[in-house]
């Protein structure tokens, strides 16, 4: 049977075990377009703590400036996290913002920003009902590329399921990402597991399937609208199109 090949079935969280809707966050203009965005939750945090001198259109722009930054630095130094805060962090730095005041404010805007997704990020029952089958044959990890510690673990903790993984690992907690070996490396010290003994599941082919494969672990993938593994991507054992079909691809 295909469960004997594995001793432990770890997974990614969202795409995977989550979803976030993105219907739930405020609407915003932003570049001549409409986008979905908790930036309008910050607003009322920035205007008391800023004052005259907050100005919406520069604060998005400082914001997205920031990002489009950090995506660079995640992609050039071996997929390094930097975390929410930080970037809060470097925003108002660009803003000019005493560091006296920028600290503080650098964590309310990240608190409400990650209440926000939180809220809207959920875990289908059939995911759930998934997991809790495997669990009854394969111990169950986790690796998150997940940019706010605190957040990812309460996400977990909301899936209801929590206490069934032996390991919860958030990027945010270790400095890296996946397909960074290093993060791999995390999961199988805590589970104390060899690289064949574990089976990955993600969504994403790149971090997902080249990192897991890439430290020696068997891969699941999951494809869905029929796409195809991009050029360079080693062939996953299994392909499924949602974390809820993973038992029966396992032969639960």
């Amino acid at each position: 049977m295909a469960e004997r090949r594995y001793k432990a079935v770890v997974i990614d969280l969202f795409d995977t075990l989550v979803t976030w809707n993105p219907d739930g966050l405020p609407l915003m203009q932003f570049r001549g377009r409409e986008i979905r965005s908790t930036t309008p939750l910050l607003y009322s945090t920035l205007e008391a703590a800023l004052g005259n001198r907050f100005d919406r259109e520069k604060f998005s722009e400082a914001h997205a400036s920031v990002y489009s930054e950090i995506f660079t630095e995640r992609s050039k130094r071996d997929a390094v996290e930097i975390t929410c805060l930080e970037r809060f962090a470097r925003t108002l730095k660009i803003l000019d913002v005493d560091e006296r005041v920028a600290a503080p404010l650098a964590e309310n805007l990240r608190r409400i920003h990650m209440a926000r997704v939180r809220e809207v990020t959920k875990a289908p029952p059939a995911r759930i009902d998934a997991m809790k089958k495997i669990a009854m044959r394969h111990r169950l990890g986790l690796i998150s590329n997940f940019d706010d510690s605190e957040t990812g673990h309460l996400i977990m903790r909301d899936t209801g399921i929590r206490e069934l993984f032996t390991a919860v690992i958030i990027s945010a907690d270790t400095g890296y990402r996946k397909p960074n070996p290093l993060i791999f490396k995390k999961i199988l010290d805590a589970m104390r597991l060899a690289p064949a003994d574990i089976l990955f599941v993600g969504d994403t082919p790149l971090d997902d399937v080249l990192g897991s494969k890439g430290v020696g672990m068997h891969s699941a993938w999951i494809r869905r609208d029929g796409h195809e593994l991009p050029a360079g991507i080693p062939p996953p054992d299994i392909i499924i199109p949602d974390l809820a079909e993973l038992p029966a691809a396992l032969g639960l």
